[in-house]
């Protein structure tokens, strides 16, 4: 190797077909140890707050994270029941739950299983979550250190940037599956090394065994990346005419990875778009979630100079805080774009960028919280199939990744600059280090919000229920479990998914004869008459007149959804609940275990 080639990166934009090859960066080891426990730091930091209280639980999306516990005990279920794991019927009886039309992260459920089972699903939750921080960081700082540059300290800012960046600690509320991008850089790097000439078969399976496993995880971020590497490849072949000699290795190995994966994926996602309970893409509500471009330079809610109440105004959520990079980062990676453009890779990442964030405007360009009327492009590319299914705010999302790996090929630059000019080097290093703190320090993570949750009520616990629902009868709660309500699925978690639940919290198709939008997707399964009586109750607190008809179209539902007993814990409008429910039956409720209980068997018959 020449003294020219040692000062490059074994990325750089004169590389050769061996540019994605592993190379150790100069240094001792404990650099390495030090970089990974500082990202096992900041994943604490950031969920620090759930694990000082047991009870704790993350205040901007308690549903989500009882419909993520419900997963981790059908993961467990998966193992020690042997249950079929890509659909299940213990949520939305009697019609179940399409699995892998939901977000069911079975490659991270079924390994963790000891975990649900020793300490229960709202441990292996909180682990999921902080681990998804963790692995996320050390795996992007490996693949930058060994592939990307040859510095750790470059690496260790990109892969540190990638990890808790504000759209990724907006995530942690509640989208462990989501923040999990430890699989991104390591799919980006088998994508390279299918260049290697000779291993096409090796490198092709080890490629499709990381597609398969981020399939399980959540297909969005898939989606997101092989659009990324897509557009990276593309431009790696035109600008660097060496690559174009290692085209039959990459073809065939890229061909052996697609067929691998449409072997081991095409079941499940026949289950996912052609079986029961598959959904025809989101509503035109969710598809309608846009990133505002205002939010681009401002700080979000959950970073140190971030005020959620201003974020609030342009994300249509805390979870959905996918851009917010801040106005100094901003004019910073526009910098490095500009000074960097003669590398082809730079030159592809700022084009991808500029698409992703261009797509993430959705229908129409909204501004400072107010729609401008100005089209965006979104507009003709979100019927497709696939695309229908996409949140579009979340392409903004993909920005993460693309600000490291920038961050990392401008600092190792800056590094090789320093070592070139030993005499300016102190001001090369403080005016790095300025520039770097004036666009990083104000988006550092803080600790996520949390709120105390509710304890699983004593009837749930000690399987007093289980008379109830013998004979293949479910557990009606008040109220009614969906998005907004979601508490029953951490009850039915606890039990090991024992207890089977009426309607639910997950995506299933409208399938209303009446559906405006035909078979999209629906947060819970249709409405019913009742469904619809204690939702208003759940609202207003106020009780809706019954009538004769009200009360028979009860007994119908609640034979529909074979019901044993309804239940009805801590809630706001508990009285009122208590008082409609018993309204609607004539059943006289007792109460005992921390619920009302209303036993409905002569009912249902």
């Amino acid at each position: 190797m020449t003294a020219a080639e040692s000062d490059r990166p074994a990325f750089d934009s004169e590389a050769g077909p061996s540019a994605a090859r592993r190379v150790q960066p100069a240094g001792p080891r404990w650099i390495d140890a030090a970089a990974v426990a500082s990202f096992a730091l900041l994943a604490l930091w950031v969920t620090a707050r759930f694990w000082v209280s047991p009870a704790a639980g993350v205040r901007a999306n308690p549903a989500d994270q009882a419909q993520f516990e419900w997963m981790m005990a059908h993961g467990a279920r998966v193992v020690t029941h042997f249950a079929y794991p890509f659909a299940s019927n213990r949520m939305n009886v009697p019609d179940g739950v399409n699995l892998m039309a939901n977000t069911s992260v079975l490659s991270i459920s079924l390994p963790m299983t000891p975990v649900t089972l020793l300490f229960g699903p709202h441990v292996t939750f909180l682990l999921f979550l902080t681990g998804a921080l963790f692995a996320t960081g050390v795996t992007w700082y490996f693949v930058l250190s060994r592939v990307v540059v040859r510095a750790r300290a470059p690496a260790w800012l990109g892969a540190g940037f990638c990890a808790f960046a504000p759209a990724m600690v907006s995530h942690a509320n509640a989208h462990p599956n989501i923040v999990a991008q430890f699989l991104v850089p390591l799919i980006a790097w088998r994508t390279l090394r299918l260049a290697e000439p000779g291993r096409w078969l090796r490198n092709g399976v080890l490629l499709g065994l990381l597609i398969v496993w981020q399939a399980f995880l959540n297909l969005e971020i898939l989606l997101m990346t092989a659009i990324g590497l897509g557009v990276l490849v593309g431009a790696l072949a035109l600008g660097r005419p060496p690559l174009r000699g290692a085209a039959r290795p990459f073809l065939a190995g890229l061909g052996v990875a697609a067929a691998f994966s449409v072997v081991l994926l095409a079941y499940p996602l026949y289950v996912q778009f052609f079986g029961p309970g598959a959904y025809q893409g989101l509503s035109r509500l969710i598809r309608g979630y846009r990133t505002d471009l205002a939010s681009f330079l401002a700080w979000s809610g959950e970073s140190v100079a971030g005020d959620p109440r201003d974020a609030a105004r342009l994300a249509k959520n805390p979870t959905e805080e996918n851009a917010f990079l801040g106005w100094p980062l901003v004019v910073l990676v526009a910098a490095l774009v500009w000074w960097l453009r003669r590398d082809v890779v730079v030159r592809a990442l700022a084009v991808l960028g500029a698409l992703f964030a261009l797509l993430s405007l959705g229908r129409e360009v909204r501004f400072n919280g107010r729609d401008t009327g100005v089209p965006a492009p979104w507009a003709l590319l979100e019927g497709l199939p696939v695309l229908h299914s996409v949140v579009p705010t979340r392409w903004s999302l993909a920005l993460t990744p693309i600000v490291g790996v920038l961050l990392a090929l401008a600092a190792e630059r800056v590094r090789r600059l320093a070592g070139r000019h030993p005499a300016a080097r102190p001001g090369i290093r403080f005016g790095t280090g300025t520039v770097l703190a004036m666009a990083l320090l104000p988006i550092l993570p803080t600790p996520l919000p949390a709120v105390r949750l509710d304890p699983v009520p004593a009837f749930v616990t000690s399987g007093a229920w289980r008379a109830y629902a013998a004979g293949g009868r479910s557990v009606v709660t008040l109220p009614l479990p969906d998005n907004v309500y979601a508490e029953p699925l951490r009850w039915s978690a606890r039990t090991g998914l024992d207890l089977p639940l009426a309607r639910g919290y997950f995506l299933a198709p409208d399938t209303r004869p009446y559906a405006p939008e035909g078979r999209i997707a629906l947060f819970g399964a249709p409405p019913r008459h009742t469904s619809t009586f204690f939702v208003t109750i759940r609202n207003t607190g106020a009780i809706p007149p019954i009538t004769p008809a009200d009360r028979l179209a009860a007994i119908e539902d609640l034979r529909y959804w074979r019901a044993g007993v309804v239940i009805l814990g801590r809630h706001p409008y508990a009285d009122a609940l208590r008082r409609g429910m018993t309204a609607l039956t004539g059943v006289t409720p007792t109460y005992t275990g921390g619920v009302w209980v209303w036993d409905v068997r002569p009912l249902v018959g």
